[in-house]
């Protein structure tokens, strides 16, 4: 996942970008496969050898200066630590990695504390849809995060459940995708 720095980018940029960057890479042995945009920055979604990001990175810099790289695997860590790291990337627009993080606290999960769970993964991917100018289906998504987080506890770790489920249902009513802080 590498991320650039944004300007002057909207999610309506994405398709555009995700072009840009392919033709940029062109001449690489490497895939860019996604472009999200928030306002914060434009997150690629790459596949490149570990030699050749630097490389990547510089191809790439015509549409912003490098903010951070990471490769995301699936980890096993701690719960307490998943949920931690879910809350960072969701506060800073980093949904797609918040949505890995909290995958890794939803495996650890039975029963009810699952289904909550998934229902904030799923308010991740519908925010993460919405920087690919996909809003249709991150609106779509909204039942169905109100429906894993039926009546969950009011607080999950640090997370305030409550305001997620008003916040979700607001959105709903109003059919659009406003983002918010966990």
């Amino acid at each position: 996942m590498i991320h650039l720095k944004n300007d002057r980018f909207t999610p309506s940029d994405s398709r555009e970008l995700i072009y840009k960057a392919r033709n940029y890479c062109i001449d690489m042995d490497a895939s860019v496969r996604v472009a999200r945009v928030s306002s914060k920055f434009v997150e690629f979604d790459v596949e490149v050898k570990k030699e050749e990001l630097d490389l990547m990175v510089e191809k790439l810099s015509p549409i912003g200066k490098l903010d951070n790289a990471r490769h995301i695997v699936e980890e096993n860590i701690e719960k307490e630590i998943g949920v931690k790291d879910g809350i960072f990337y969701f506060n800073n627009e980093r949904f797609w990695e918040c949505h890995e993080a909290l995958e890794g606290v939803w495996k650890k999960c039975y029963g009810r504390e699952k289904d909550m769970v998934q229902g904030i993964i799923l308010l991740a991917v519908a925010f993460a849809h919405s920087q690919q100018n996909d809003y249709s289906i991150g609106l779509g998504m909204l039942g169905r995060v109100l429906e894993k987080l039926g009546n969950s506890p009011a607080l999950y770790h640090n997370i305030d459940v409550d305001r997620i489920r008003r916040k979700t249902i607001d959105m709903k009513k109003s059919n659009t995708l406003t983002r918010f802080e966990i």
